[in-house]
């Protein structure tokens, strides 16, 4: 009896412990491979067989096996490389202070959003965060080449930004000196269009915008045409494509240009009206456009000229006159794709330029995704002739002279509100190939 107990006792206990080990490894396979009940069961009788033989090293190897499932499962997935990398440095060089200090504002905006889209959240490329370093140009392109300057000392390899004609102009042969890649952002002026292989645009130019004018007018065939510009590299940008997109239809196109540090417009108005042109084409940038519009409407311009314009940033709109036609580089209400609807969920009161900044983000993305920040001519490579979905639809960059080719609208404008009247291809827009 007493010996007939003791194996009764040692066998419970063999089968406590065999079960104990078991139901250990049974509950970490369930927690990182997810076995069902029925192979719960298998592997406890399994080891209860077996314990007289090596339950120890049975159960030490299936823990050091769990651990590894677990470990595994915890790693990052092999096509999605933690960001752990060596970050890649961007250097924006726009305007957040001075006349157009709230264009440079809207780009940054659009570019912070526009980041986050192209990269699905992660900030990074192959494994390399993205950092962008901000630095004001203050609309100064002397200003802009210091920054340039300190940022490519720093080892920057990708440039992009500014709001201003003048200094974008200025950029693009730094860019080409010092063997960088550029991308212009909201500036307007053709010339940034073919002026060297090193030099992008994000934004749209000024043939586009008058181009989208041209499909508004009927009636000045043959008539005469007034710019009424600033006197910038803006301006004379806008005459240059006045001349090249209507020169063959009107009688003649003449200009008059604005001092950047006019504040009191009146006498300027008057002019238009001494003039008495067919239309007044109106390009103006900046923060000075509500004074320049106040005074055209007290002078009675809209009721005696027909006037042609594009769609300033919002806080423009009330004070525009009644009767005036509207050319629209973008304003939010009007396409309807999958990037401005991202745009608009991120930047809700997006508004003229937001999307240069969106695009410009798009096309850093491209370039270090498709070539590498330590060879500018594979990143060049990477955006000639690169067809992308962006937030006013398919747009295209031209390989032979990086135009950016894109839809453009027309508006009509009450109160605040503005409606969407067409929506121009990118090929009824497209400026001639630069030579």
């Amino acid at each position: 009896m007493r010996r007939s107990s003791l194996l009764s006792l040692l066998a419970a206990f063999l089968l406590l412990f065999a079960v104990a080990c078991s139901g250990t490894d049974d509950t970490t396979a369930d927690d990182s491979a997810g076995d069902d009940t029925a192979a719960d069961d298998t592997a406890a009788d399994d080891a209860t067989d077996d314990a007289a033989d090596e339950p120890a090293d049975d159960a030490t190897e299936e823990a050091t096996d769990d651990a590894d499932a677990d470990e595994a499962t915890e790693e990052e997935p092999a096509d999605e490389p933690a960001a752990d990398g060596e970050p890649i440095v961007v250097g924006i060089v726009t305007s957040t202070s001075g006349l157009l200090g709230g264009f440079g504002e809207q780009y940054l905006a659009g570019l912070e959003a526009g980041m986050d889209y192209a990269t699905d959240g992660t900030r990074a490329v192959n494994g390399r965060p993205i950092e962008l370093e901000i630095v004001d140009d203050g609309g100064d392109a002397e200003q802009a080449i210091t920054a340039a300057t300190d940022l490519v000392g720093q080892g920057v390899t990708i440039l992009a930004g500014t709001v201003s004609s003048g200094v974008a102009t200025q950029l693009g042969p730094f860019a080409e000196e010092n063997d960088v890649l550029y991308i212009s952002g909201p500036a307007a002026s053709d010339a940034i269009t073919g002026l060297n292989g090193h030099t992008f645009r994000s934004g749209r130019q000024s043939y586009q915008d008058v181009a989208t004018a041209a499909s508004l007018l009927d009636d000045v065939d043959g008539g005469s045409v007034l710019v009424f510009a600033q006197d910038s590299e803006f301006g004379a940008g806008n005459v240059a494509a006045v001349e090249a997109v209507l020169g063959d239809t009107v009688g003649s196109v003449d200009s008059l240009l604005v001092p950047l540090n006019t504040s009191e417009f009146t006498p300027f108005a008057q002019q238009v009206i001494d003039a008495a042109p067919d239309l007044l084409f109106v390009a103006w940038a900046g923060d000075t456009a509500p004074a320049m519009w106040q005074a055209l409407e007290q002078q009675g311009v809209p009721e005696a000229v027909t006037v042609a314009t594009g769609l300033a940033d919002r806080a423009v709109w009330p004070v525009y006159a009644a009767g005036v036609e509207f050319l629209s580089h973008y304003f939010a209400e009007a396409p309807d794709t999958e990037a401005n609807a991202a745009l608009v969920e991120a930047v809700p009161d997006a508004d003229l330029f937001t999307p240069d900044g969106f695009v410009a983000a798009q096309m850093i993305v491209q370039a270090l995704t498709e070539g590498s920040p330590d060879d500018t001519a594979s990143m060049i490579a990477a955006l000639e002739g690169w067809e992308f979905e962006a937030p006013k639809g398919t747009q295209t960059i031209r390989a032979s002279d990086h135009a950016m080719l894109q839809p453009m609208f027309t508006a009509s404008l009450e109160g605040d509100a503005a409606t969407l009247l067409d929506t121009l291809e990118p090929e009824a827009v497209a400026p001639p190939e630069a030579g």
